[in-house]
């Protein structure tokens, strides 16, 4: 009689690693990508080795006080568990009032306002770039904490300098009430499972849907790169939007096999299918159309501001400039880009815009930061006239303008 063979259980990869050896993850992006992208945190030790931190207190607290940067503080009232939000932008002077400890200043897509921070994501360069949507840096005084919360989105903690207590809750199934007395979303109950405490160049990664409170425990300051993901509800919204705005009017509901009504005050089963085969006239036929609106919607979504176009040169001056005064075009940084292929060539996606364009011009076009005579050598012509068009419409800087 053969002998059965015991099942051996598959073993559970580890949720703390050291990225020392691979950073930032401690692992092939592959295997990071397989086995804890949603699905479950990893706290990555040393994912950035020695690392040391662009931005300084001092420095996010002067963006906080600009009138165009999405700034926030939250301060708590630990003896009566009580929190406060307040938003930017804020007075220079504010800041030496505020206590010694219990407050966090948090400024969202930092990376659109420091060129140090941006260098940051080629090292999320696994994803697609188009999912990243902003670094968010938070500056927290000892003590100071969001409250324990749940995001529905992926997000990378990178600690960049001082210390921070992260707790999580990894459990199955973690309750995620929230509490009505707090304008904050802050969970009525958390029970944490994992308690780590961060130092300068440690990562935790968390996926949607964890719980987790993270406690300064000196002055720090944390990096948390996140993700776009946007809601069914939004996508729907979106998708619906357009397909309005594009309509034909004479696309309309119609019952020319309408029969005498036994009760002229009942919408009936006939009816409702009439209802359907309108709704259904309206859909996008097609993979180019849906990526049309697809490509146009996540370059466009959570926008924190918009491209302004500024002097733009003569194009027989720009080329010979690009040509033979070695300058580059340097993309702004609000400037959004994904391509697509199509049925026929690729479409390039800017900020919602879209562009008809070779495979490899859409490709060296989104994926480029600067444009130097080089790479626009090596477009087709309609690869410079997107250029061109885009340098018009603000999405790239000639080097004058960054000057003034």
């Amino acid at each position: 009689m053969a002998r059965q063979r015991r099942k051996v259980p598959a073993k559970v990869p580890s949720i703390e690693v050291d990225g020392s050896e691979l950073p930032p993850l401690g692992m092939p992006p592959a295997d990071f990508l397989r086995d804890y992208w949603q699905k479950r945190p990893l706290l990555v030790r040393n994912a950035f080795p020695g690392f040391e931190s662009p931005l300084s207190p001092e420095d996010l607290a002067g963006l906080a006080c600009e009138e165009l940067a999405l700034s926030r503080i939250v301060m708590h009232d630990r003896e009566r568990d009580r929190w406060q939000l307040r938003t930017g932008p804020f007075p220079e002077e504010l800041f030496p009032t505020l206590p010694h400890h219990d407050w966090t200043l948090l400024v969202q897509d930092v990376d659109k306002w420091d060129a140090d921070v941006a260098a940051l994501l080629p090292q999320f360069g696994f994803l697609p770039r188009w999912r990243i949507d902003d670094v968010m840096v938070s500056f927290a005084a000892p003590g100071g904490s969001v409250g324990a919360h749940v995001d529905q989105y992926d997000v990378f903690l990178l600690q960049a300098q001082g210390h921070r207590r992260w707790q999580i809750d990894a459990g199955d199934n973690p309750p995620l009430a929230f509490r009505d007395d707090v304008e904050l979303k802050l969970l009525r109950e958390f029970r944490p499972t994992h308690d780590w405490v961060l130092g300068p160049g440690d990562m935790l990664y968390l996926p949607p849907g964890v719980p987790h409170h993270g406690v300064a425990e000196d002055a720090c300051l944390t990096f948390s790169v996140g993700m776009r993901a946007p809601s069914a509800a939004e996508l729907l919204g979106d998708y619906v939007d357009t397909l309005a705005a594009e309509a034909d009017e004479a696309l309309r509901y119609r019952d020319p096999d309408l029969a005498p009504a036994a009760d002229p005050h009942e919408i009936d089963d006939a009816a409702m299918a009439r209802v359907l085969e309108a709704l259904n006239l309206l859909r996008m036929d097609g993979r180019d159309r849906l990526s049309d609106w697809f490509g146009g919607f996540i370059t466009r979504y959570r926008s924190p501001g918009e491209v302004a176009p500024g002097p733009v040169p003569p194009r027989i001056e720009l080329e010979y400039q690009l040509e033979h005064a070695g300058i580059a075009l340097h993309r702004h940084p609000l400037s959004r880009m994904a391509w697509r292929r199509m049925r026929k060539g690729a479409r390039l996606f800017a900020n919602g815009e879209g562009f008809a364009l070779p495979v490899a011009d859409a490709r060296r076009i989104a994926g480029a930061a600067t444009v130097d005579g080089a790479l626009y050598a090596a477009l087709s012509p309609a690869g410079r006239d997107a250029v061109f068009a885009l340098l018009e419409a603000g999405h790239y800087r000639f080097p004058a303008d960054e000057e003034e």
